[in-house]
């Protein structure tokens, strides 16, 4: 399998017993590991599940490259807008598999066409991107599955008027619709006014969405194998679907954080030592966040529970963030994205006007990032620091498949740890709904009446510097 979990650094031996787990405590996990995993077999049954499915799809490889052809033809640039799982999954495996990309020129990518992915609405930075842009020959991914998320909905208006004062009535065939299969207004959009589009399966919610054509469509786009994504994918469900909690990476990873959590280790950072993989992070970031981090247990009980997600950087934060991991204090557990074996090696050469540098000769950069991270492990545990490595064999399509799938049935099972529900996002819709209100949305004036009184009831404390 391509992906295996060193989790010895987290255990008592190595780090000590005050952050550290005893093989007992895994044990004893194992009844509740067979409880959830029941759980999540009867929900998968009931179709409750469906991103579980995902990579088995028949159909959807062959639909996502003929429509990935037809761009390709027409267009030279590709944009995506979405924010969230609408983008996220898609910039981590883009920057994973189709590393500087855009940095080359149209015969070095192989007339495929360079991929953008914008996920705010700074008006700056999505001004500069149209700028880089030809609007006769970009085309818009526009995803939501609601069609009604106002970051997105405002990018598509902009979008859309910049497309149409260049191609006049032809501006429709430059957006594909990324939604609902049924309902939503980018739906009734896609069928009042003759859009493409594509739909997100339904019970598949966005954090959960990147093996859909929300993330499959732009990036066979670009060229990514997104059949051996997906073969990755379902070759890791072998492994992560069953209850044996000490044979089922998923399960125990999960398992590992939840204990590290209880002991006080309420951050949890996710360190690749990989520039390609650096994206995974802030993919798992939202992931773990945005599933865990929750107000009400499932039986509507207070608990404000959540670990705290962290992405960092090695070598790069080693300079940075790790100074804070070794010496700070006692609530971090660093889970490392180790790459075996990278695709280039760089060769030091023997720099005889250097004496210093001499016993770097003979080495290569691909040992160096290796021992830097081995090197930084065994700092955190003389340290007591709890950390673990997930280890990919080399990146490719298959294993940031497996990778990522892995992480999903990990995420869902540890909201079975954490009892929370995994799938829902009440904090991020209570700010939606606020947003409505002060944009002045229809349907929402009672919010902006409060809000107003709220605002009226404050003492303002502003410092400006003048």
């Amino acid at each position: 399998m391509p992906i295996t979990l060193d989790y010895t650094n987290m255990m008592a031996d190595a780090v000590g017993a005050a952050y550290g787990l005893r093989d007992e405590e895994l044990t004893a996990m194992a009844g509740r590991t067979r409880e959830i995993h029941a759980q999540i077999r009867q929900r998968r049954t009931a179709g409750e599940l469906p991103f579980f499915e995902l990579p088995k799809d028949p159909t959807v490889v062959a639909e996502m490259t003929a429509l990935a052809q037809d761009i390709q033809k027409q267009f030279d640039t590709l944009v995506v807008l979405g924010i969230g799982g609408s983008a996220l999954g898609t910039t981590a495996i883009f920057n994973a598999l189709r590393y500087g990309h855009n940095l080359m020129d149209a015969r070095q990518r192989g007339g495929l066409p360079r991929l953008f992915v914008l996920d705010n609405v700074d008006p700056d930075g999505f001004a500069a991107h149209l700028a880089l842009c030809d609007p006769a020959r970009t085309c818009f991914l526009v995803i939501s599955k609601s069609g009604t998320t106002v970051e997105t909905t405002s990018q598509f208006l902009v979008a859309r008027q910049w497309v149409e004062a260049c191609v006049g009535d032809r501006f429709r065939s430059h957006f594909i619709l990324i939604t609902d299969p049924q309902s939503g207004v980018l739906r009734e959009l896609a069928n009042r006014e003759g859009y493409r589009s594509c739909a997100i399966p339904a019970g598949v919610g966005g954090r959960f969405s990147v093996f859909t054509p929300v993330g499959l469509l732009p990036l066979a786009c670009v060229g990514v194998d997104i059949a051996a994504l997906l073969k990755g994918a379902a070759e890791m469900a072998r492994y992560v679907c069953h209850d044996d909690l000490m044979t089922n990476p998923a399960y125990l990873n999960a398992v590992l954080q939840y204990l590290a959590y209880r002991r006080g280790l309420s951050i949890t950072v996710l360190m690749p030592y990989s520039d390609r993989l650096r994206y995974i992070a802030d993919w798992f970031r939202q992931m773990w966040a945005e599933s865990l981090g929750k107000q009400y247990a499932t039986d509507g009980s207070l608990v404000h529970v959540g670990p705290t997600p962290v992405n960092a950087l090695g070598t790069t934060d080693q300079h940075s963030q790790v100074q804070l991991y070794m010496e700070g204090p006692f609530d971090k557990v660093v889970t490392f994205l180790v790459v075996d074996e990278f695709d280039q090696e760089l060769p030091l050469p023997d720099y005889q006007a250097a004496p210093q540098m001499a016993y770097l000769a003979g080495h290569n950069l691909a040992e160096l990032i290796s021992i830097e991270q081995q090197a930084t492990a065994t700092a955190l545990v003389r340290n007591q620091r709890a950390n673990c490595a997930l280890h990919l064999p080399r990146v490719t399509a298959e294993s940031v498949g497996a990778l990522i799938y892995m992480l999903e049935v990990q995420t869902l099972f540890a909201g079975g740890l954490f009892d929370v529900n995994p799938l829902d996002q009440p904090g991020v819709e209570e700010g939606k709904l606020l947003t409505y209100a002060l944009m002045g949305r229809q349907g929402y004036e009672a919010q902006a009446r409060q809000l107003a009184a709220q605002k009226g009831d404050l003492n303002p404390r502003v410092l400006a510097c003048r």
